[in-house]
């Protein structure tokens, strides 16, 4: 049975009083100290400038004469729509699991945990997981599940001066929707071309081949040596060099294209209908990584040289503990593998029943995200160990961190393997299920946040809204597409939300612990879960999640053109654009404070004052109905 929310019980409250009252208006009883016409006089004496009824009722019943005029209010009773909730709690933790765990946990934790130390990385990890991505986590599960309502909305009820945050999430999802999409669909060509009796990556000779191509089990002797699936992915899925990196990026490669536009169909058919369609994706594609994963982990430790691979990955550095990059890396790390701060976490919560033990599902998916990075980095130097072993290199020269890992190194191994078609369709379909899930929360939490804030114009057509937002995202992403596409993905990748999603997320914190009240929310926790939450968690919010998230900013500030790379040299244009696309999402929260002031009545110092505090107090939490005077 679906709860309802906490403005349907004042929704149903509302219907029920002015049936009370309309059945009274129309059958008035005399009493005692009645007038003339059949109205208690005490009635009119308390309240003698408002009558609750129709203005038929009144005009029948009751006809005012010069010395007793009635003001007569219409209430609007119509209930608002009731917000759909989770079929089955099982499918929200899988829908924040599934977002949760993306690419970047098969890709990014295990090259940065072997190159932090390998085993001791994971104390500043473990460190980092407790005192600044949990309890974040945890406070976007809790706000969403309270006020029921995404990202634009709840600012009403936290702090209206703050909205801009809401947008600037909007934006930033729609960048990373504009190449995370691209990305999957790098994955789907992979998988289509798997579909054969040889993988195209195994030999050299291919039309797409160079006179430097090796195959990986030959000893190259040439510097400039490449390998079958560097040049596959190169030189035949990409394309890249009949490009010019950004300054002459070329046309659009139609077959890459139309991989990206069959991404975007499996999402709108994975968030049309909302919770109900998305409840039933989530199954598929959050479940599925994981069987893969232990498939590929059984194969993996059998090859020759995987012990050595783990080992390398296990074997604690303790003098690196001493390096302060290495505790960034871990802070970097734990903050983009939860996801915090892109309104995922709000918009999936908003949808629970109000009683939702939010703190126990915190505490479980973040575990389950993080243990999964961990297997993920057995999966992964297990077939570097194996490569390493059959090049006869280290796993220094082998191991590639982001896209090449496993879009050059890892199918490079499964090309060695027998029954390799096999395994390479399994490798591509959990990576097109890990990215999709991603996809699904970063776009339904804008979605959720402009239909709660649209439900007439939005909400009511939904439909066809993500329609057409995702085909204009579509055509958005489409220059990624390009041969020099690969150099836009980058650098959409860093300077669309990889660092202002920390700034944002930074307001957020702030906002909620510093403006609303560390007190006040943990006081909503209590409402909901019966218990009010403990002090770690309290010194967490107010004093530690700020800290720890300005600190990130800062550094990934200061090292934002390392984080691009070294493979490529950006033109100085393109930085200029990237701090650009940084701001323009940054940009929206002291807009919207200005502009919010200027829309306020009221003196300067009254205006200024209103605009910091909720316009609906957490005590209800309420919607309340509008009235019309006549």
């Amino acid at each position: 049975m679906k709860m309802a929310a906490p403005e349907d019980t004042e929704n149903q409250n509302n219907t029920q009083y002015a049936a009370e009252t309309n059945h009274s208006a129309k059958s008035p009883t005399p009493t005692s100290n009645s007038g003339g016409d059949g109205f208690p006089e005490n009635n009119f004496k308390k309240s003698p400038s408002k009558t609750y009824g129709t203005s038929k009722d009144t005009k029948n019943l009751y006809k005012p004469n010069k010395d007793n005029v009635t003001r007569v209010v219409v209430v609007g009773l119509t209930p608002e729509r009731r917000r759909e909730t989770w079929n089955k709690k099982v499918e929200f933790l899988l829908a924040v699991i599934g977002f949760a765990v993306d690419l970047g946990n098969v890709w990014r934790f295990p090259y940065i945990c072997y190159e932090n130390g390998g085993g001791a990385f994971l104390i500043p990890y473990t460190i980092m997981l407790i005192f600044g991505g949990l309890p974040l986590f945890y406070m976007e599960l809790a706000l969403g599940q309270f006020h029921r309502s995404g990202c634009l909305t709840i600012w009403k009820r936290i702090c209206p001066a703050l909205k801009g945050v809401g947008y600037a999430i909007c934006l930033i999802d729609i960048y990373m929707g504009m190449y995370y999409n691209t990305i999957i669909g790098w994955a789907v060509y992979y998988l289509v071309a798997s579909f054969s009796e040889e993988l195209p990556w195994t030999k050299c000779g291919n039309q797409w081949n160079t006179v430097y191509c090796h195959p990986v089990t030959v000893v190259r002797s040439l510097a400039n040596a490449t390998t079958p699936a560097k040049e596959f992915f190169e030189r035949e899925v990409l394309e890249q060099y009949k490009s010019d990196g950004l300054n002459r990026m070329g046309p659009i490669k139609p077959a890459l294209a139309v991989c990206v536009f069959s991404v975007f169909v499996l999402v709108y058919f994975s968030l049309w209908k909302g919770v109900k369609s998305t409840g039933k994706a989530v199954w598929v594609t959050a479940l599925a990584p994981y069987v893969v994963l232990i498939i590929l982990l059984a194969r993996g430790v059998t090859l020759p040289g995987a012990l050595e691979g783990i080992r390398y990955y296990l074997t604690p550095e303790w003098h690196k503990l001493y390096n302060r990059k290495v505790w960034i890396d871990a802070a970097s790390q734990i903050f983009f593998s939860l996801g915090p701060g892109f309104g995922t976490l709000l918009a999936l919560s908003s949808y629970n029943k109000f009683n939702n033990n939010c703190y126990r599902d915190a505490v479980i998916t973040s575990s389950i995200n993080c243990l999964t990075s961990f297997l993920a980095g057995f999966v992964i130097f297990s077939v570097l160990g194996y490569m390493a072993h059959m090049q006869q290199k280290s796993i220094e020269q082998v191991g590639l961190e982001g896209p090449g890992l496993v879009f050059i190194v890892y199918p490079e191994a499964i090309a060695t393997m027998s029954g390799s078609v096999f395994w390479s369709v399994i490798f591509f379909l959990m990576l097109i299920t890990l990215g999709l899930d991603s996809t699904f929360g970063g776009l339904e939490a804008m979605i959720t946040a402009l239909c709660d804030e649209y439900p007439k114009t939005l909400g009511r057509h939904r439909e066809i809204f993500v329609a057409f937002l995702l085909f204009g995202i579509y055509i958005c992403a489409l220059p990624t597409t390009t041969y020099g596409g690969v150099y836009l993905v980058n650098m959409l990748n860093i300077y669309g939300p990889g660092l202002a999603i920390l700034f944002v997320v930074f307001v957020e914190a702030a906002g909620v612990c510093w403006l609303y009240g560390t007190d006040n929310f943990a006081r909503d926790i209590e409402k909901m879960i019966g218990q009010r939450p403990g002090l770690f968690w309290r010194i967490c919010w107010k004093y530690i999640s700020p800290v720890f998230l300005l600190i990130i900013f800062v550094c990934s500030l200061l090292n934002h053109e390392e984080m691009l790379g070294q493979e490529y040299k950006y033109p100085p244009w393109s930085l200029h654009v990237g701090y650009v696309l940084t701001a323009s999402s940054i940009v929206c929260i002291p807009l919207y404070i200005i502009y919010k002031f200027a829309v306020t009545p009221g003196s300067f110092l009254q205006r200024w004052k209103m605009i910091w505090q909720a316009e609906h107090s957490s005590d209800n939490a309420l919607t309340y109905c509008g009235g019309t005077e006549v």
